[in-house]
């Protein structure tokens, strides 16, 4: 799958990064879709910088940045040829939002007792030659296909800076955009840090005067938690959902042996939405998953597919659904850290729901729970010239 990056500024300033193999997880033998994996420099861990494919991309230029957006509350970070935006209110509340890659890495919130807790769990390791890979935090996984003449197939990845409003008293606002090689497809990307939320926002404009568009893809959010056994969702009580593979994108972190003794395979989901002509890669880990998935015996609907019956829903065991009738907003709950999380949406119809379980340590690497404004098992439809937004909320209630 192609992945195309429009420069909007001066030469100086934007630059995708590499388009060599996404790198592997420590801890996964994933194959990661559909863009390629960013990799950055840890300079604490002293990681060598990855090497960059021939295409004669130039470094983002913090100095410009700098210049250019300064006075809104935000700063400026190198970190190799990448770069990091550096959020920050009065209040106390950060998010660090990681260039061209779009990874929103950090949002620290103020808390009741009087200090600030990181919300978003994000994971570092070291590839296979010696590069840090970043994982987990806010992201976007979204595809974009159309059929006819004007056949396209295109995932933005490679984000460019294009305006920052607001100030550090009350709200920032931090807007990218790209664009797909043909100018067909425009997707704009709102990253809003207010006072008690942060918000992700998308954007996305069909210029084809002939052609449907057909999108596909989730904001996946990385909830950090002391651990699943001390977490549950609370508001979801009576929603339809369908038990589905894990979605396996750039950023996702998912245990190497999730669904070994799960309630449903793994495979079944990537071999729906084949047929459904969707974008290969979701759910997938590898080809001979999809292959071993084949040749076993599919659950029956009922074993796939349920009402929740439960208010509080317990996240201790390993779970991966798509919920089809969630409430617009909900609220995760950690009694481990005597923290809550309220989580809205606009513009999607679906709710992915991901929790690795608690078989693992304590405030460890899949100390987390996942959650996705999804658009997988009914794709959004765009009309010739037509926009479409869709957006996430994640809500502090603790101030």
């Amino acid at each position: 799958m192609a992945c195309n990056s429009l420069s909007l500024f001066s030469p100086n300033y934007f630059i995708p990064i590499s388009t060599k193999p996404p790198a592997k997880h420590l801890f996964s033998s994933h194959t990661y879709l559909p863009c390629n994996f960013s990799q950055y420099y840890n300079s604490k861990r002293e990681f060598p910088l990855p090497s960059v494919a021939s295409i004669p991309y130039q470094p983002i230029n913090v100095d410009y940045l700098e210049e250019e957006f300064s006075g809104h509350g935000v700063t400026f970070e190198g970190i190799g040829d990448n770069c990091v935006a550096k959020m920050g209110l009065e209040n106390g509340s950060t998010v660090n939002l990681m260039l061209p890659s779009g990874l929103i890495s950090s949002y620290k919130a103020p808390m009741w007792h009087g200090g600030k807790v990181e919300l978003l769990h994000t994971s570092v390791s070291e590839d296979e030659n010696g590069g840090a890979v970043i994982q987990g935090g806010v992201s976007l996984a979204l595809n974009c296909s159309s059929d006819g003449d004007d056949e396209v197939s295109w995932s933005p990845c490679n984000w460019a800076l294009r305006n920052i409003r607001g100030d550090a008293q009350e709200s920032i606002q931090v807007e990218l955009i790209d664009r797909d090689s043909e100018n067909k497809i425009e997707v704009k990307y709102i990253v809003t840090l207010k006072k008690d939320m942060l918000s992700s926002e998308l954007v996305v404009s069909n210029s084809n005067s002939s052609s449907l568009l057909q999108l596909t893809g989730s904001i996946v959010s990385h909830l950090v938690v002391s651990t699943p056994d001390a977490t549950y969702a609370l508001g979801l009580e009576g929603s339809d959902f369908f038990n589905r593979s894990p979605l396996l994108t750039n950023f996702a972190l998912v245990p190497p042996d999730f669904g070994q003794k799960n309630e449903f395979g793994l495979g079944q989901f990537l071999g729906q939405m084949t047929l459904k002509g969707l974008s290969s890669g979701w759910g997938a880990r590898n080809q001979n998953t999809a292959d071993d998935a084949e040749s076993s015996p599919r659950e029956s609907e009922e074993e796939m597919e349920g009402e929740e019956d439960d208010n509080y829903k317990h996240l201790k065991e390993q779970m991966s659904r798509i919920y089809t009738s969630a409430p617009r907003y909900f609220t995760i709950i950690d009694r481990g850290k005597r923290n809550s999380v309220g989580v809205g949406r606009e513009g999607f119809d679906e709710l992915y729901m991901f929790s690795p379980g608690s078989r693992h340590e304590y405030y460890s690497t899949y100390s987390y729970v996942c959650v996705g404004q999804s658009a997988l098992l009914k794709p959004i439809i765009l009309g010739p010239e037509e926009e479409w937004r869709g957006l996430q909320h994640l809500h502090n209630p603790n101030l």
